[in-house]
C-alpha cells in the first residue's frame, strides 16, 4: 500500500500545533498512523522522528514503518501482539517524540540531514523539450532570474517518495510560482528534469511520464539500482538505493550553462544515453 500520491492540502507558513494520532486499520498485519491531512514543513522530520523510535522500541512486533505526507504505514506481525496495544504503544512513542518545528531552517540541529542538489536553470531560448521556463515567467509575472531566487532561495522537506523508484515530492513551493499540472500530461519526460506543481517540486529521478512544468536540469542522481549490489561486491556496507528519505532537506544550487553542459553529457552516459 502507498499513499504517497495522494493529494494533501497546502500549508500556511505558520507553524501548526502539534498533531495527534489517529489509527485505522489497513490490512490483518498493517495499521495506519494518521496525523491529520495538512502539508506543513514540520510533518516530516516529526514523522521520521518517531518512524526511528518505533523500529528502535517496537523491532520486535513491527517490521517495517512506511511514511507519507501526514502518515505512517506500520506493518506488523499479527500473532505477536493485539492492534489495540500496539494502538496504545504507537500513541506513547508519538506523545514522547518531541515536536521540533522550524519551517525552512537550515539549522544544524534541524530534523533529516540536508542535501545540496545542483540545477541548471532553463534560459528561454534554450531548447530542451521540456523547458516551460518561458511559460513560467509569463503566468507568474516574474523574470528568469526571480523564478531561480525564488526557487532555490528555501530548503525543501522531503515528505514523500513515490511514482516512480526515487521521486521525492519536495515542499512546499513558494506561492510566487505555483503552478497547475499540464492539462495534457507528455508521454515522456528526461531523467533529471526538475519539475514544479501546484505546492510541490520535483526532480525526475528516471524518464517517464509526466504532468509538472520543467524549469531545469539536475545531475544528481536519485535513484541508484546497481548501489547495493556494487556495496556488497566490493564488502562495503549496503547502500540505500536512494539517497534520501522522508524527512530529509533539499537546498537546490544555481548551476551555470557551462557547469550545465559538462555535467548533462556525464549524466547521460552514465545513464546509458537513456536521459
Amino acid at each position: 500500500m502507498n499513499n504517497a500520491t495522494q493529494p494533501i492540502s497546502s500549508e500556511s507558513e505558520q507553524a501548526p500545533k502539534r498533531p495527534q494520532p489517529t489509527f485505522v486499520n489497513a490490512g490483518i498485519d498493517a495499521l495506519l498512523m494518521q496525523f491529520g491531512q495538512k502539508l506543513d514543513p514540520c510533518m516530516p522530520g516529526f514523522l521520521a522522528s518517531i518512524r526511528a523510535a518505533i523500529i528502535a522500541e517496537l523491532g520486535e512486533v513491527v517490521y517495517e514503518v512506511v511514511p507519507s505526507y501526514a502518515s505512517l504505514l506500520v506493518y506488523y506481525e499479527p500473532r505477536a501482539v493485539r492492534t489495540y496495544d500496539l494502538e496504545q504503544a504507537l500513541d506513547t512513542i508519538a506523545e514522547n517524540t518531541p515536536w521540533l518545528c522550524s519551517p525552512w531552517s537550515a539549522d544544524a540541529e534541524a530534523p533529516g540531514k540536508l542535501v545540496e542538489v545542483p540545477v541548471y536553470y532553463y534560459e528561454e531560448s534554450d531548447s530542451a523539450a521540456e523547458n516551460d521556463m518561458a511559460k513560467i515567467c509569463e503566468i507568474s509575472g516574474l523574470t528568469r532570474d526571480e523564478v531561480i531566487a525564488i526557487h532555490s532561495g528555501r530548503d525543501y522537506q522531503v515528505y514523500a517518495l513515490g511514482f516512480a523508484p526515487g521521486f521525492a515530492y519536495l515542499g512546499a513551493l513558494d506561492e510566487r510560482i505555483q503552478l497547475p499540472r499540464l492539462a495534457n500530461p507528455r508521454k515522456g519526460i528526461a531523467a533529471g528534469s526538475v519539475g514544479i506543481a501546484e505546492g510541490q517540486t520535483a526532480v525526475y529521478p528516471q524518464e517517464s511520464p509526466g504532468g509538472w512544468n520543467i524549469l531545469g536540469f539536475s545531475p544528481f542522481v536519485w535513484f541508484n539500482p546497481e548501489g547495493s549490489a556494487e556495496a556488497a561486491s566490493t564488502a562495503k556496507k549496503t547502500l540505500p538505493l536512494t539517497p534520501v528519505q522522508v524527512g530529509d532537506r533539499i537546498r537546490f544550487k544555481p548551476m551555470s550553462k557551462t557547469e550545465y553542459e559538462k555535467a548533462r553529457l556525464q549524466y547521460e552516459a552514465e545513464q546509458g544515453g537513456s536521459a
